[in-house]
């Protein structure tokens, strides 16, 4: 049996709020035994930032309960969310870090965003395997294109051909994109990556996720709010300025509780990682380089990485570095010589990935995990005059490997807004100009993530507007699939069901 009801569980209709809340706002099926339920990725926060800068999350825990979260190695972006909406670890769902070497097309592809790179059923999909008409909208977790939830909303820049880059969305029902255009304004990229990161991405993303609620009810809301990992990785988790962002984006939290919670929906909020103190960069790839494992292509004065030709090179990903290995009888070699590295911890080889739920496909043939107080670059040049010309740029899908130096303006160039100022004129004027205003400094960055957090106050968390978590000292990656249908279903739920998703 069916009844038609609201998401705050009232057969009244809402009042409107404006235009775009307006249409289409006919009554939705919707099962009585599902409750609806909001998850919100809070990045970056971890348990020690809690207190008198989070009221609204305090408030939630009071009224719920708290739990540490035993997040997973790599404790990536990708990666964590891929287990979280699995419930299993990379070696199974294959997503083993924010990029890897595609070795069939011999490239190295970083923020892919397709759905089906993720091997495994999502949340979604088994939930629906028990309520055919649940509904879920993704708003902003990766690997949000062409994937089979009901609503999905991701950033998705136009590339025209000369050489823009211009902010937009892509959503599914492809409608939706203008919707929420017209409704909230261009969702603000350059907010949301790079030297102008800001509280209005993670506002805009709040909003939307209000927008789509609004219009669609569905049962499952996903909501990624990035602002948090701005600054922790820019200053470091033990500045004194991120008292203030902790504060933002907990305001950001609270006006999303109040509304979730206002139409009747569970909560959960939680975080991928930690962001640790780091005082040291591991150039990584200059090691390789300096044993000639690494083949350069050298055009226009510049040096490319030649994967494909390379005996041995690192995709470096924040505190994780996936080692590929062209022929069998190097490696040996290669981990001895990673393993004199300083500040490089552990080199994995395929038998000891097993341990750490990395060993498939798409990982290297070693992987190296940093010491906490470190972090992998990217940086295959030896010469910073040779250096490819992406290098100085905010691009994310060029450069082989992560690159958190983008977060910053060159502090060696004088008059750096009208630098930027005269060559976004050029651009607006149609001529080609290259946007080089990043500086080629690893030190710059004080934070960083990737490893499994040591302390229980120091590791990501997971809060719950529910009281029956259990006994449980904390919640492990894998179980957030769980959780979040145990919030969808009732506490009942996974009895007798544990193997069955």
């Amino acid at each position: 049996m069916y009844v038609y009801i609201y998401g705050n569980g009232s057969k009244k209709k809402p009042e409107k709020s404006s235009k775009f809340f307006s249409r289409n706002r006919n009554k939705k099926m919707v099962s009585p035994k599902i409750h609806p339920t909001v998850v919100i990725n809070v990045v970056g926060l971890s348990g020690n930032l809690l207190g008198e800068n989070t009221p609204h999350l305090n408030q939630l825990i009071q009224a719920g309960e708290y739990r540490s979260l035993r997040t997973i190695t790599p404790a990536l972006t990708c990666s964590a969310q891929s287990t979280f909406l699995t419930g299993v670890l990379p070696q199974e769902h294959g997503v083993v870090a924010n990029g890897w070497y595609f070795r069939d097309l011999s490239e190295v592809w970083f923020w892919r965003q397709s759905n089906k790179l993720v091997q495994a059923e999502k949340v979604w999909e088994t939930a629906r395997k028990y309520e055919p008409e649940f509904t879920c909208a993704n708003l902003f977790w990766w690997y949000n294109m062409h994937s089979s939830a009901d609503f999905s909303v991701t950033p998705r820049p136009m590339y025209p051909a000369d050489g823009r880059k211009i902010p937009d969305i892509y959503t599914q029902p492809a409608s939706l994109r203008d919707e929420l255009n017209s409704t909230l304004g261009i969702f603000p990229l350059f907010h949301f990556w790079g030297p102008k990161t800001s509280l209005r991405s993670s506002e805009w993303i709040a909003q939307s996720a209000q927008a789509v609620f609004q219009k669609k009810r569905p049962h499952l809301s996903l909501v990624y709010l990035p602002h948090l990992d701005y600054n922790l990785q820019r200053l470091g988790p033990h500045h004194p300025k991120i008292s203030e962002d902790v504060e933002a984006i907990d305001g950001v939290v609270g006006s999303l509780l109040d509304y979730f919670q206002g139409q009747g929906c569970r909560v959960i909020v939680l975080s991928e990682y930690a962001i640790h103190q780091v005082n040291r960069s591991i150039s990584i790839n200059r090691v390789l380089r300096e044993n000639n494992w690494i083949q350069v292509r050298t055009e226009m004065g510049r040096e490319l990485l030649d994967a494909g030709a390379s005996e041995a090179f690192a995709v470096a990903d924040h505190q994780i570095a996936h080692v590929y290995i062209r022929r069998a009888e190097s490696i040996g070699k290669v981990k001895e010589v990673l393993s004199q590295i300083p500040g490089i911890e552990y080199v994995l080889d395929r038998e000891e990935q097993k341990a750490w739920g990395l060993n498939h496909s798409r990982s290297g043939e070693l992987i190296a995990l940093a010491q906490k107080d470190a972090w992998f670059n990217y940086y295959f040049w030896m010469d910073d005059n040779l250096a490819p010309d992406y290098a100085r740029t905010v691009d994310i899908h060029r450069k082989p490997g992560y690159d958190p130096v983008e977060l910053f303006l060159d502090p060696e160039k004088n008059w750096m807004a009208l630098r930027v100022l005269g060559k976004l004129v050029r651009k607006k004027l149609g001529f080609r100009t290259l946007l080089d205003l990043i500086p080629l400094n690893p030190d710059l960055v004080q934070g960083s993530h990737g490893r499994v957090s040591e302390k229980a106050d120091e590791s990501p968390v997971f809060i719950s507007s529910e009281k029956d978590l259990g006994d449980c000292e904390y919640i492990k990656a894998t179980e957030v699939k769980g959780q979040i249908l145990e919030h969808l279903f009732g506490k009942n739920f996974l009895k007798g069901r544990e193997k069955t998703f």
